[in-house]
């Protein structure tokens, strides 16, 4: 009987271990169901959101009794909170049952860092009224960049099956404060709208509403065309107004608190009101005038350029500035980080504030298309603090991103923020485990924009690993260079486009794709010949540095005034140009590319150094693939120096590492990656 009682004990500790270790738990590793009985929990009403609030707490919560409050006079709090320490007890106080789910998982997430729980008076309020996910899911399962497998919505199955980790994905989200999704691609299909597909929608809608999470849709322009068979699908067209109005209302029937619409149009052949000889604001107030009534909004993508002699960094502003004003005001323009796409680091664009009278969103890339896929480690949240930080001057001195797109500055009727989601069906939700902390770190910063990496970072590695210090301390400094590194051993000093095309993986500088989009093109954006390298896009050039504000159009369109890291944005650098520490420009690149590598092998050491401190299935999963991105690292340096030396004609400098490749080697791999669209 003993030995019975031993072997049933194992077999339910192993699933656990397992569940435990492969990372599909995430960031939430809470005691496990030993929290707080119920009568120690003080609350009126019974409401869904509520009782997930509740739930939590039983089954994590460690500490002294609590009480959650809704209070009416918090609306200024805008969905956040309030926490207190009063007497023996803690007070969670909101205006809404969300307000104190949030509060809920800031206590649970002050327990899990070990931080101080006495004597707490905590205020909280979001920076951004909607923040939101974007899935670039396909109806048929596949993801657009997506590189954990396939998608988490089981189209096929719904809505008569549903998959317990919708349950998983909201609590995870509500967890951090995201509170919107867009469930589709936004090159989306028109069969999204298609009444079948919107009893889909509802049933993921229903399981998300608890968590507080906005249900969202990208459409495709030409839905009343190719789905309601009219003539066309003109903005101005009242029989295409109509559609729309009636497909709006059979939305809110079945989903009352349907966020609205994301589109994507006139752009990489996506259509759009310019079909017609109509502008953007055309098409975006057509489809914002019938949520309207509902309460729904319009995020209109800046991500426009077409066929064009114009400098493609420009394209967007050339655009969009000229319509400023005429959007309604429940429309939204949703502005990618930098001008060109998502590229390891880019000038901000300078849309951002430029439109003085239109609301402005900006959307971030979790997903790494051109950072390493889910191979490589890169912690993305310096990236997106430096965005957000960057100071535009629209308004003065102090105009920084965040403060144009949070209300601090513009006051706007609604704020939002959002990001290209990284998640599929993988166990671990993000196909690399600390591909996790991007997810984690976008959330954050919606909820709370001064938030600084470091922090972000420490709260992530203590709450999915351990909060044993010689742990924390060496990955904490991993992750917080890491993005710097990637952009070292890939693009340094302002080079940007120069991945492969279709897939964006490796390295590709000689690409030269004559006969299609030279916008397309490697060549098109680092221009290296005899003299140099870079794109000049000063007064001599495309002059994209006179769409920032004074004083910024002055210092970069002055060589010895742009920051370095930026030079070759918005430079075409002579190769022996004197660079401020004195090494020639071929030189600097040459030892940026060598520092990359020997980051990346510094990682690869830290991290066998922490293996007695995390279970084996974690280290062995991120020990290989820190492998595929030491080697990658030298195939970039390698392929990227090799080249471009046939122009310098400069050796490398000789205390580098010797190239392992040849180049003639390098321009014959061929990766099979899927297609472009």
């Amino acid at each position: 009987m003993r030995y019975f009682r031993l072997y049933i004990l194992l077999f339910l500790m192993i699933p656990f271990s397992i569940f435990a270790e492969d990372g599909s738990q995430l960031w939430l590793r809470f005691p496990a169901k030993n929290g707080i009985s119920a009568d120690k929990i003080i609350s009126k009403g019974n409401n869904p959101t509520l009782n997930i609030a509740k739930k939590e707490l039983m089954n994590h919560w460690q500490g002294q009794e609590i009480e959650l409050r809704t209070d009416k006079s918090l609306k200024n709090l805008k969905g956040g909170y309030t926490i207190k320490s009063v007497q023996n007890k803690l007070v969670i106080s909101a205006e809404k049952e969300i307000g104190l789910l949030y509060g809920v998982y800031h206590i649970l997430r002050l327990q899990q860092t070990k931080s101080a729980l006495a004597n707490l008076n905590i205020t909280e309020k979001p920076s951004y009224d909607v923040r939101i996910l974007n899935h670039w899911d396909n109806l048929d399962g596949t993801i657009e960049r997506g590189y954990a497998g396939h998608s988490l919505w089981k189209w096929e199955d719904l809505p008569n099956t549903i998959s317990p980790r919708y349950e998983e994905y909201a609590r995870a989200n509500a967890s951090i404060g995201i509170n919107a999704t867009v469930l589709n691609n936004v090159n989306a299909s028109p069969n999204m709208l298609r009444k079948d597909y919107l009893e889909k929608v509802k049933a993921l809608a229903d399981i998300f509403r608890p968590y507080g999470i906005k249900v969202y849709l990208s459409v495709n322009f030409s839905s009343p065309k190719v789905l309601g068979g009219l003539e066309n699908s003109d903005p101005l067209n009242k029989e295409v107004q109509k559609w729309w109005k009636d497909k709006a209302s059979e939305i809110y029937k079945l989903i009352p608190d349907f966020g609205g619409f994301l589109v994507k149009a006139n752009s990489e052949g996506q259509p759009g009101p310019q079909d017609y000889g109509r502008t953007h604001a055309d098409g975006a107030n057509m489809m914002a005038d019938v949520l309207k009534p509902y309460g729904g909004i319009v995020m209109w993508r800046a991500f426009v350029y077409s066929p064009s002699k114009e400098d493609r960094a420009k394209q967007a502003y050339l655009e969009f500035v000229p319509l400023d004003g005429k959007f309604r005001d429940n429309v939204i323009i949703q502005i990618k980080n930098g001008p060109v796409d998502f590229q390891p680091r880019e000038a901000f664009n300078p849309l951002f504030g430029a439109l003085k009278k239109t609301s402005e969103m900006v959307e971030f890339q979790i997903t790494q298309e051109y950072l390493g896929f889910s191979n490589h480690l890169v912690y993305l949240a310096p990236l997106f603090k430096e965005t957000l930080d960057s100071d535009t001057y629209a308004d003065g001195k102090g105009s920084t991103i965040a403060k144009i797109t949070d209300g601090t500055l513009r006051p706007a009727k609604l704020t939002a923020i959002s990001a290209v989601a990284n998640i599929g069906e993988d166990k671990n939700w993000t196909g690399h485990h600390f591909a996790q902390a991007n997810w984690y770190a976008f959330g954050r910063l919606a909820w709370n924009h001064n938030l600084s990496s470091e922090q972000i970072a420490d709260e992530w590695i203590k709450m999915t690993f351990t909060d044993n210090e010689k742990f924390i301390n060496p990955v904490k400094e991993m992750m917080l260079t890491s993005r710097e590194t990637a952009v070292d051993y890939m693009m340094p000093l302002g080079l940007h486009h120069i991945f492969a095309g279709g897939h964006h993986y490796g390295p590709e500088p000689w690409g030269d794709y004559k006969g299609g989009r030279p916008d397309w093109s490697p060549v098109y954006y680092h221009q290296a010949n005899a003299k140099g390298i870079g794109f000049d896009r000063t007064k001599t050039g495309s002059n994209a540095v006179s769409q920032y504000f004074p004083p910024l159009n002055d210092i970069y369109g002055n060589i010895k005034t742009t920051p370095e890291n930026l030079i070759l944005w918005f430079h075409h650098v002579p190769w022996d140009y004197q660079m401020k520490n004195g090494k020639t420009f071929w030189e600097e690149l040459s030892y940026k590319y060598d520092t990359g590598v020997k980051n990346v092998r510094e990682y690869q050491k830290v991290w066998e150094k922490v293996q007695p401190y995390l279970d084996e299935e974690r280290f062995q999963h991120i020990q290989s693939r820190l492998k595929i991105q030491a080697k990658d690292a030298v195939w970039w340096k390698d392929a990227c120096l090799l080249y471009f030396q046939t122009y310098s004609k400069m050796p490398i400098p000789y205390d580098i590492e010797r190239p392992v490749h040849e180049l003639e080697d390098l321009k014959k791999i061929k990766l099979n990656m899927g297609h472009h669209n």
